[in-house]
């Protein structure tokens, strides 16, 4: 497929209107060709009003049309993976087997967002029927559905180019749930984002959908983002990145006369809290696994496990010593954008500054933004007392956590802000202590792993990507998994209507022939 670094809006390509860029190989520090277009906030304009334009029709789609448009896309990104994948590891560094495993995991995420529709229960239909009878007052007729937002405006990930950029969860959840997509794509992989945006926008052609149902911009700084969240005509943003991006948008959009919500993935350190039974009995085989899952992607991942906390007793030394004899092992690997590398040299400076000891560090560095492997050490009492030892340091570094006891154990997880998952590793005599320590994890993530660790993750229907404040901007949602879906959904009531004006899932005879709750029984009639 020809790249041609120009835009995507909506069935058009269009050429830079505010400058360019190239991408560059962060491996080599070389720049790769073409140009990549950068747009400006009439291009925005014109892919808002073509959003809009295409709205009415395509969240009015059958849903057996949307799952047929969805898996298109899903067999489009089949065809160009072994391209894709190769384009992607130029401009990011990452092993061409890695990023053909997240072009399949992309694949997987459109085919099964295809099922989530034609079974038709993300409409929630629920019915209650008249009751004109009924004494003091009669009932009129009541049924409700969820619908789609409006267009949406998503902003590409940079540390998974695939299955969370162009065509990732967001943009198939999105797509899933009837809005219209407008993608900004991320400036550290403007290729990959191409060959993406092309497989949607044949995938719209092909399906006969209104071309503004996607349409894939980029720009140079931050007024095309802005644009973007202060377009009145957008009505949700999806956004994967660190947490002060993330809130500087969040509080653009409160500001706006119709404030809209923002779906924001921002930072966590995904504890890991080692209980005394487990720690004696397999120390030397946790601090391995916990090495391990911290390492891969060069740590660039957001469920990457960052702190590991263990009581000072059997097993530990076992725990500590593999943990160092796995970071001296790894050599320094290339980081995804010299961006994210300066960010993680300075993390890393501000963990020692904050008193952590550096016990162990990987290969030096050969590359400019290669990234070295660091385990740090501290006392349960320094996390308590310094709140910068527990924030996120993006990249292959981790924090050993020596506890006191348990009651110091308790008390670190009282201090822990919003988590996008924690993890507790336990034997049966751990039960009562990890019961315990339940409740409090509960209020602190969305997702809490025994006995394996935060990454990676399952795409799933029980699965979730969330938690409070500040590992999202709001902890009712997901941004992985099947619920995903439920962020570009609100819900309308239908009163009095006759059957013939109703939408498809709501009229008497189910023509759909989808799971509806009426007068609180669920069935299919």
């Amino acid at each position: 497929m020809k790249l041609t670094g120009n835009l995507l809006i909506g069935a058009q390509e269009v050429a830079a209107t505010a400058g360019s860029m190239k991408a560059l190989n962060p491996a080599t520090n070389a720049e790769i060709e073409p140009l990549f277009a950068f747009g400006g906030i009439d291009d925005v304009d014109r892919a808002a009003q073509l959003a809009d334009d295409a709205f009415d029709s395509y969240n009015g789609t059958s849903l057996t049309e949307r799952a047929a448009f969805l898996e298109s896309i899903a067999d489009g990104l089949d065809a160009i993976t072994p391209e894709l994948a190769q384009r992607t590891s130029l401009e990011t560094g990452l092993p061409i087997a890695q990023l053909e495993g997240e072009a399949a995991k992309s694949a997987t995420q459109f085919r099964q967002f295809a099922t989530v529709v034609r079974q038709g229960r993300f409409r929630q239909a629920t019915i209650d029927p008249a009751q004109p009878e009924r004494q003091p007052r009669a009932r009129m007729d009541h049924r409700m559905q969820k619908i789609a937002l409006g267009p949406v405006a998503i902003f590409g990930a940079s540390n998974f180019p695939i299955s969370y950029s162009v065509a990732g969860g967001d943009t198939a959840s999105a797509l899933a749930a009837g809005c219209p997509v407008i993608l900004k794509a991320h400036n550290g992989h403007p290729g990959a984002s191409e060959l993406m945006g092309r497989v949607i926008q044949q995938a719209v052609r092909d399906s006969g959908l209104h071309e503004g149902v996607f349409s894939l911009v980029r720009g140079g700084g931050n007024a095309i983002g802005e644009a973007l969240v202060d377009h009145p005509l957008i009505k949700g943003v999806t956004f994967t990145g660190s947490e002060t991006g993330g809130m500087a948008l969040f509080r653009r959009a409160q500001q706006r006369p119709d404030p809209i919500p923002v779906f924001t993935e921002m930072t966590s350190v995904n504890p890991t809290f080692v209980l005394p039974a487990a720690l004696a009995a397999r120390g030397g085989t946790i601090g391995d696994g916990f090495a391990e899952r911290m390492l891969v992607t060069v740590g660039q991942a957001c469920l990457k496990p960052a702190i590991l906390l263990a009581v000072d007793g059997p097993g530990y030394i076992e725990l500590k010593n593999t943990m160092i004899a796995r970071v001296e092992a790894t050599q320094a690997r290339t980081m995804l954008t010299p961006g994210i590398n300066a960010a993680y040299r300075k993390n890393v400076e501000r963990q020692s500054n904050a008193g952590a000891k550096r016990i162990a560090a990987g290969g030096e560095t050969q590359g400019a933004w290669d990234g070295q492997s660091v385990l740090f050490e501290v006392d349960g009492a320094n996390i308590l007392e310094n709140p910068l030892l527990s924030e996120e340091a993006f990249g292959p570094a981790a924090l050993l956590v020596r506890v006191k006891d348990v009651e110091q154990l308790v008390a670190i997880a009282r201090h822990f802000r919003g988590q996008l998952s924690a993890t507790m590793q336990i034997d049966p005599a751990d039960y009562v202590l990890a019961a315990r320590l339940l409740p409090l994890l509960e209020r602190r993530t969305g997702r809490i792993v025994v006995n394996a660790f935060a990454h990676p993750q399952e795409v799933s229907y029980a699965s979730i990507h969330g938690g409070p404040f500040p590992a999202t901007s709001d902890s009712r949602f997901t941004s992985v998994g099947m619920s995903a879906i439920e962020r570009f959904l609100r819900p309308v009531c239908y009163q009095g209507f006759p059957d013939e004006m109703l939408p498809e899932a709501l009229r008497h005879d189910n023509p759909c022939g989808i799971w509806r709750l009426t007068d609180g029984e669920l069935s299919k009639a």
